[in-house]
């Protein structure tokens, strides 16, 4: 139990930084101050990435790691929608088998009529039982134990079951996984088990990690790849398994509002590329559709032409608002001859620079252009189909 004098630390001085009251806060034994230094920065984060949970009082933390490990809000919700489109029927039970801090199955939990949640750690299960009751979550159950040893022992209907896992991706030595297979636990070791226990599962896995090997490594039941990006940040690649499909995956780009819904048949053709690299706007794909690699689909879908084929920069004539990624005005486009550069950039001494197919860095091509980091304009160094070095000199619309 913990005593008032630590509760009352944590609500004196949870806006103060962590660090600072680690080195001058005493340890006279009348606070737990590990404790309370993990709750401090504990809902500290929480404001940022959970705010919905930061405004309820009460809630305990865990420490910094499964804190940086955790869903955020936004993310959460998004998996909401993606259970939500399964038929009725087949959500009636939960179960997520990594359960950690809770995030994605508080959220998850309200579309189902009994949920499940199983956490190998202690703590974590402490902390679930303490917060769900707080966060509404009257009909959660929660199991201290291994996903294997719960699969092993519970009676399933898979037809109504939905489980969801979120496997540890960190090694004994804390270092960072990718691969499925270096993850915990091993979901290619469990597939079987799995899917006689449900006829859904969903996965989160590490946004580093190619969809593409993840498709062919789980096989012919993935339903659908969700890339999920929040501000043009990869945050994570979600799969969704269904017993008995066959057929292509459904690929889901986002982007907070963004979003590409394609096959990958659909982008079965290199993009169009221009003729010519005069035009009026500019448009870069965001972070889930650089990651997926349709291109092909980006030239099919808008009326926008492939600067080159290894470029990954977009022209038109158009402005097309609906574009899934940035769009810029060109101002102007030049070499890298002096006396080009000296017009284009007259008066410019401050541009937010960017390299695509060009054999400089940024921060190369800033420092040869004289330039200081920020400001309105926007410079992307490409090289064209022809192979001539542009720059592009673009305001953001």
């Amino acid at each position: 139990m913990i005593n008032e004098a630590t509760i009352q630390f944590v609500q004196e001085h949870r806006e103060d930084d962590v660090r600072a009251l680690a080195l001058q806060t005493r340890r006279d034994g009348e606070i737990d101050l590990p404790w309370a230094l993990d709750q401090i920065q504990g809902w500290q984060t929480a404001r940022r990435k959970l705010p919905s949970w930061a405004a309820i009082d009460g809630l305990v933390y865990p420490p910094h790691l499964s804190m940086e490990q955790c869903s955020s809000e936004q993310t959460a919700i998004y998996k909401c929608g993606v259970v939500e489109r399964l038929p009725q029927e087949c959500r009636k039970t939960l179960v997520d088998l990594t359960g950690g801090f809770g995030v994605d199955f508080a959220f998850m939990a309200r579309s189902f009529k009994v949920a499940f949640y199983v956490e190998r750690q202690e703590q974590l299960c402490e902390s679930a039982r303490h917060n769900f009751p707080l966060l509404g979550l009257d009909h959660g159950t929660v199991i201290h134990g291994e996903a294997e040893d719960f699969l092993e022992n519970i009676n399933p209907n898979p037809a109504s079951t939905l489980l969801y896992l979120d496997p540890a991706r960190r090694d004994s030595n804390k270092a960072r996984t990718y691969a499925i297979a270096d993850c915990t636990p091993n979901v290619l070791e469990l597939l079987e088990l799995l899917f006689k226990a449900a006829d859904h599962i969903l996965l989160k896995l590490s946004p580093m990690l190619d969809w593409h090997k993840a498709v062919n490594d789980l096989g012919e039941r993935v339903t659908e790849v969700h890339i999920v990006s929040t501000a043009n940040e990869c945050k994570e690649l979600l799969i969704l398994m269904s017993a008995g499909h066959t057929g292509e995956p459904v690929i889901h780009c986002v982007n907070d509002d963004q979003r590409l819904v394609y096959k990958p048949s659909e982008n079965d053709l290199n993009p169009v590329i221009a003729t010519s690299d005069e035009a009026a706007f500019l448009y870069e794909p965001n972070a889930p559709i650089m990651k997926a690699g349709c291109f092909g689909l980006i030239t099919q879908r808008y009326p926008v032409k492939a600067l080159a084929i290894d470029s990954h920069l977009f022209i038109s004539n158009e402005d097309i608002i609906d574009f899934p990624g940035r769009r810029f005005k060109i101002i102007a486009v030049t070499t890298m001859n002096k006396k080009e550069l000296s017009h284009t950039l007259a008066g410019i001494t401050r541009a937010n620079v960017a390299t695509r197919n060009y054999p400089m860095t940024a921060q190369q091509l800033r420092q040869r252009l004289h330039l200081q980091d920020g400001g309105d304009h926007y410079i992307f160094g490409t090289t064209a189909t022809t192979g001539q070095r542009l720059l592009y000199l673009c305001q953001k619309l």
